[in-house]
């Protein structure tokens, strides 16, 4: 599985981005704030050493000192504590255990040059620290050494140690910078993301469904307006939409009439052969006017949803069948329920069971239940589609029958009649060749439980 690191979501990306820049910002500070503390650590330890180092040169070249003398003054407690002095031919031997500090040694060169004080070496340590001098004097004992006029001129001093409280500083910083900055951006990215996901799910709705309710008009300023012209949006096709159903309806009565009465003077004709021929024309019209009524209308209706048993409902179809000598069973069917128009639902159902009848010889009803769907299974035992036919086969007016006539090749809107009622239910249709031949016509929709 293929590691994300950069969210999907509004909130994630926002929330991912100023972490990222917090992070980076704490650690560009981090670094500064550890330099500093590196040069406020040696100008404290070193610069007293410089000044006591120069000190001593200055009373060592007066004859102030003998040669090999200790300065020690003070009770054992104070000497403890105060810096010493070691004036000695000899380099002094390093105490065991002590670290090399290279960057204090090169700083103390450097404030000796400042100073015109030629020194031939400086080195330093640090001093293993004693418990009892780590609780009651918090630092590093340092010792630095300078050989100046080939005498060798080494002092004690401290420098401070705040490394775990610079780091503590800092990781209480962070803490309190991400509370400070990332709520509130969470809230106020929560704030323009919760109407757009209401929004998304709105737009991904079936068009046809004209009783959706406007979406409430929240968030952001941006966010507001895009509502507002999504929910004008949708009048305006909820408005196209029903202009057209009250035209088609006027068109289908208008076109019934005269072909009624076609019918009826058509019946008057003497000639038998010509006159059959001629009514089988006029129930050709009217039952491709039926289709396309039938196609316009199938997302819209005063049919209510209610509970659907899918069992019941197609093993009544199945029987349905078998009653007019059609070859249909159901070779299996859950106990489940979805919440449909169930005469649409039957519509779309009998439209795919035609199919497979008439050109897979007979049809095989399933009813199937998964992670929160029902699968609606009508099988056929033909010899199925080829990958373009399954594509354009769903569209109105296609068929893989081209003949004109009805009674082989049919109009062409069954499958886009059930496919438009599917998804008017919130669900979907699907066509898939079978292992071992023959097609299946799957109709998934939403389900709310058994029964």
């Amino acid at each position: 599985m293929k590691l994300r690191l950069w969210p999907r979501s509004l909130i994630g990306q926002l929330v991912f981005a100023v972490a990222v820049m917090l992070f980076v910002a704490q650690a560009v500070n981090f670094a500064l704030l550890v330099r500093g503390q590196k040069q406020q650590t040696l100008a404290h330890g070193g610069g007293m050493a410089v000044a006591r180092i120069i000190d001593a040169v200055d009373r060592d070249r007066r004859g102030d000192f003998r040669r090999g003398s200790r300065e020690e003054r003070g009770s054992p407690h104070e000497r403890e504590r105060a810096q010493k002095l070691v004036i000695s031919d000899v380099p002094v031997p390093v105490p065991s255990g002590a670290v090399r500090l290279p960057d204090l040694a090169d700083y103390v060169a450097n404030l000796l040059s400042d100073a015109d004080v030629a020194a031939q070496s400086v080195d330093a340590w640090a001093m293993p620290q004693k418990p009892r001098l780590r609780a009651n004097f918090p630092g590093r004992t340092v010792i630095v050494s300078a050989q100046i006029d080939g005498r060798y001129f080494a002092v004690r001093s401290r420098i401070p140690t705040s490394g775990n409280r610079l780091q503590g500083f800092l990781v209480w910083q962070t803490l309190s910078l991400y509370l400070l900055l990332l709520v509130p951006i969470m809230v106020i990215a929560w704030r323009a993301a919760a109407p757009l996901r209401y929004l998304t799910r709105a737009a991904r709705a079936n068009p046809a469904l004209r009783d959706a309710t406007p979406l409430e008009e929240e968030g952001p300023s941006d966010v507001r307006d895009l509502i507002i012209a999504f929910n004008a949006y949708r009048g305006r096709i909820a408005t196209m939409l029903s202009d057209k159903d009250r035209m088609l309806g006027a068109v289908g009565h208008d076109l019934r009439t005269p072909l009624a009465s076609l019918r009826v003077r058509v019946e008057q004709v003497d000639d038998d052969a010509l006159r059959d021929k001629m009514i089988a024309s006029i129930e050709e019209m009217a039952a491709m006017l039926t289709d396309i009524l039938a196609l316009a209308r199938s997302g819209a209706g005063t049919e209510g949803r209610e509970p659907v048993a899918l069992r019941r409902l197609v093993e009544e179809l199945a029987a349905d069948y078998r009653e007019r000598g059609k070859d249909v069973t159901v070779s299996a069917a859950v106990d489940t329920t979805v919440m449909a128009r169930p005469l649409l639902l039957r519509r779309a159902l009998r439209n795919l069971i035609d199919n497979a009848a008439a050109y897979g010889q007979r049809a095989r009803l399933s009813v199937e239940r998964g992670q929160g769907e029902v699968r609606i299974i009508v099988s056929d035992d033909g010899p199925g589609l080829t990958d373009e036919q399954i594509r354009t086969l769903i569209e109105p007016f296609a068929r893989g029958e081209q003949s004109r006539n009805r009674a082989t090749g049919g109009s062409g809107l069954g499958l886009s009649i059930a496919r438009d009622i599917a998804e008017g239910e919130g669900g979907t249709l699907t066509l898939s060749n079978r292992a071992g031949g023959g097609l299946n016509a799957v109709i998934k929709l939403p389900t709310i439980g058994p029964r």
